[in-house]
């Protein structure tokens, strides 16, 4: 009976050697060949399945019937996976070590048994008495969770057949090893052999399967690629470690809109959702200040208020500095050269700018380019727009500034929170704003002296 062997396959031009190389020989590329399993049973039974006929479906013929989405009790993370979990889909959650990943599942895991669910919580990191502790901190002590501390795959695949869970949760897929490959535990080899074992095994038994991911120094998911691809939605799970704001994002979703974001803050007693995030992310202060402007960040469907802050300093030696937290550090260089030649702003050149967000939120998208503008000329002239002024518009390098997506959606959202008066570029449609003063401006010259002329609204 023919064994199960294994070749090394590069990852870049598909070269296969009997043994690893460091470098490939075909493409030259260093660290491309991967571990991966060959049986030739399998295989000839596969070429013989291919004389079969084959059946297709008409695409007229094909259901379209919404599946029933499990609820797993907390909204946000509904909210970021498109309505709840689908049966039979694989979710992969990634982020730094230490932020709150498995926190966050044994939550979803206790709140899923509390409904009447089954759940399978296994854990390769830390024994079952680690996991207890924790689930006794977050109050699930008595949650009907079943665990399992195991770190192979031939067993927690034997456990999910014979337990038949609704949702089964893998922290982490990186410590899971199989027989069938020599390579270690979280080698590219493993990672995807384990994987995709996984996801073939819940997706013929309709659970669903979360799978935590360990993050690499360049913050993408180790694997590297491996894993996106095969699963149904990536999850990522950051904030920074000295405050107790985490915030999950999609950035693949099949089942339901990507780039979502869902907020929560972390307690002495775990995770809390956050149901207001826009306040979180505006400052306290009850007086203007110079170079502080507010702007709307779109998080898939979710508007989020954002306060951007700079500073510029005059330089005294050498070359200016350029420092930006939370922003496009590219993008703020381009808005310093449209200010510079655009807005008749020439001191720019010999200043030190730092341009930061507030609240740990990412502003990268481009509707942010006329709050970050406004911020640094504010800073720059040591003059405060009003504490209700925001701006909302994408600037060109010619200076014109222009309309962003979900424009109505943003301005609804800032008069909810009670915002007066807000830039933004020239639209077509009209703009309903019951109480928030719309100033349309064409040019970034044009809302830098609208704004710098005013006097600051109390």
């Amino acid at each position: 009976m023919p064994k199960v062997k294994t070749v090394f396959t590069c990852q870049q031009c598909g070269y296969q050697s009997v043994r690893w190389l460091g470098r490939c020989p075909s493409c030259d590329q260093w660290n491309t060949l991967v571990e991966e399993l060959v049986d030739p049973a399998q295989a000839s039974e596969s070429l013989a399945s291919l004389q079969e006929p084959v059946s297709s479906t008409p695409l007229a013929e094909v259901s379209v019937e919404e599946t029933p989405r499990l609820r797993t009790g907390l909204e946000e993370f509904d909210r970021v996976l498109g309505g709840g979990l689908v049966p039979g889909s694989v979710a992969l959650v990634g982020g730094e070590p230490g932020i709150g990943k498995s926190t966050l599942l044994l939550s979803v895991a206790g709140a899923l048994a509390a409904s009447g669910k089954t759940v399978l919580y296994i854990s390769g990191e830390e024994s079952l008495r680690q996991t207890k502790l924790r689930a006794t901190r977050l109050g699930l002590s008595g949650a009907a969770v079943h665990l399992l501390s195991h770190t192979q795959l031939e067993v927690i695949a034997e456990a999910i057949r014979q337990g038949r869970p609704d949702v089964a949760i893998v922290d982490s897929v990186q410590v899971i090893e199989t027989d069938a490959l020599r390579s270690a535990p979280g080698s590219i080899g493993q990672v995807r052999a384990c994987a995709h074992e996984l996801v073939r095994l819940v997706k013929a038994s309709r659970c669903a399967l979360f799978l935590v991911g360990h993050v690499t120094k360049e913050g993408a998911l180790a694997g590297p690629k491996v894993l996106e691809h095969l699963v149904d939605t990536v999850l990522y799970f950051e904030g920074e470690a000295s405050t107790g704001l985490r915030l999950l994002r999609s950035t693949k979703n099949r089942f339901g809109a990507t780039h979502e974001l869902g907020v929560f803050h972390m307690t002495a007693e775990g995770l809390v959702e956050v149901r207001n995030p826009s306040e979180m992310f505006l400052s306290d202060r009850s007086e203007p200040v110079p170079g502080c402007m507010v702007t709307v960040n779109l998080e898939g469907s979710r508007p989020l208020l954002a306060e951007v802050q700079a500073l510029t300093s005059p330089c005294s030696f050498g070359l200016p500095r350029r420092r930006t937290m939370g922003v496009d550090y590219n993008r703020v260089s381009m808005l310093l050269a449209v200010l510079e030649r655009r807005a008749g702003l020439g001191q720019l050149g010999q200043q030190e700018v730092f341009v930061s967000s507030l609240g740990g939120v990412r502003l990268f998208e481009p509707g942010a380019d006329l709050a970050i503008a406004l911020a640094i000329a504010s800073s720059l002239k040591d003059r405060a727009g009003a504490r209700t002024d925001l701006a909302i518009g994408e600037v060109g390098l010619t200076g014109e500034v222009r309309p962003v997506m979900g424009l109505s959606q943003r301005l609804a959202e800032a008069r909810r929170v009670g915002f007066r008066r807000c830039f933004v570029g020239p639209t077509r449609a009209p703009l309903e704003a019951d109480g928030l003063e719309i100033v349309t401006v064409r040019h970034l010259r044009q809302a830098v002296e609208h704004l710098l002329r005013k006097d600051p609204a109390p």
